[in-house]
């Protein structure tokens, strides 16, 4: 006893002599214990994703691809709220190019009911049936007119019956009405259409769906809650070009970065419709079929390209050539010139 207690205080003296050695050891064991948890990040979750977008033209900053990578794990749908033309309807497609699937598209719409959207029975085709069954030995009965052969496919009954994973555009839902969205529901929740004559058909694969919205009407909660969200922004400048870059590779540099930076210093003006993304690559598109090479200093070269940016009879004849060399100038009235501009502190496309 004596012997094992001398040892004892023998290693409490060496522990309280080599204060170092305890933080080494102390330190080695939250290593171990770190090293057991792991540090990937995030960006290595989402980078393939964004990659794929990138490849086919679609600049999606690390938001966008992470949001989109979690609906398609967590086999969410994804609401894409933004301005007109920001890309929303472009991120869907991009999407299903990159991960080579079918695009299946629903264009909603004021009144669009549920044989526009999901399905409907081909009358026509029964009404033949039952003709040619009055002609013949064969009796026909409910069960056979109301089955798949007679059932027409409308892009949410496509989507959720089709033999390969694909992607579900619902694009500009917020023109629908609540009713349709009250539809919706299920498809959203569940990814099953309900047939009464049939029962209900569920989705060999989810499809991976993406809901886009102009904001023109307040959605309802109860979709909301059924989807992730991400709000689309106008891109900043150097997204911007990177963006007009990958479209339009052929087009000058220096007539992109110029043309880029002109619109956003237009879309800081009071106008009825700010121009989106879509109308910055129309724009530049025009301007090198014209053979620009750069903007011109002279607003009267440009006064005719402007229906690519303006459109409306109000925010046309706003733009004066006054307004146009002050926007080439890069100077707002009232500060003065060189003043940053464009679209800070927002990402999106």
């Amino acid at each position: 006893t004596l012997s094992s207690s001398s040892a004892a205080s023998d290693v409490y003296k060496r522990q309280a002599l080599d204060p170092d050695q305890r933080v080494v050891r102390r330190s080695v064991r939250q290593e171990i214990l770190t090293s057991a948890v792991p540090t990937t990040p995030a960006i290595s979750l989402t980078g393939t994703l964004r990659e794929g977008l990138h490849r086919v033209g679609y600049i999606a900053d690390e938001d966008l691809s992470t949001a989109l990578w979690l609906a398609g794990e967590l086999q969410r749908p994804l609401l894409v709220e933004g301005d007109a033309g920001v890309g929303k309807t472009a991120l869907a497609l991009a999407l299903a190019t990159s991960q080579g699937r079918e695009l299946v598209r629903l264009q909603c719409h004021e009144g669009i009911d549920l044989a526009q959207a999901a399905y409907e029975w081909n009358y026509g085709r029964q009404l033949l049936a039952i003709r040619l069954g009055e002609h013949s030995d064969r009796t026909l009965s409910e069960n056979d007119l109301f089955s798949r052969d007679y059932l027409l496919e409308r892009p949410l009954l496509k989507a959720i019956t089709s033999a390969q994973p694909c992607v579900l555009l619902i694009d500009e839902i917020d023109r629908s009405d609540e009713a349709f969205e009250a539809f919706l529901l299920e498809i959203l929740a569940d990814y099953q259409i309900t047939v009464p004559e049939l029962g209900t058909l569920r989705a060999l694969h989810a499809p991976q769906v993406i809901l886009t919205s102009n904001g023109t009407r307040e959605l309802s909660d109860a979709l909301r809650r059924r989807c992730l969200y991400h709000w689309l922004d106008y891109p900043n400048l150097a997204r911007e070009i990177d963006i007009v870059r990958t479209t339009l590779p052929e087009a000058e540099s220096r007539l992109i970065e110029q043309s880029v930076e002109f619109v956003q210093r237009l879309r800081r003006e009071d106008l009825g419709k700010t121009p989106g993304v879509a109308e910055t690559l129309d724009w530049v598109r025009a301007l090198h079929r014209l053979q620009f090479k750069a903007l011109p200093d002279d607003p009267e070269g440009l006064m005719a390209t402007l229906g690519c940016l303006l459109k409306t009879r109000e925010d046309r004849f706003q733009m004066e050539p006054r307004q146009i060399h002050r926007l080439l100038a890069g100077r707002r009235e009232g500060t003065a010139a060189g003043t940053t501009t464009g679209v800070a502190g927002h990402s999106g496309d």
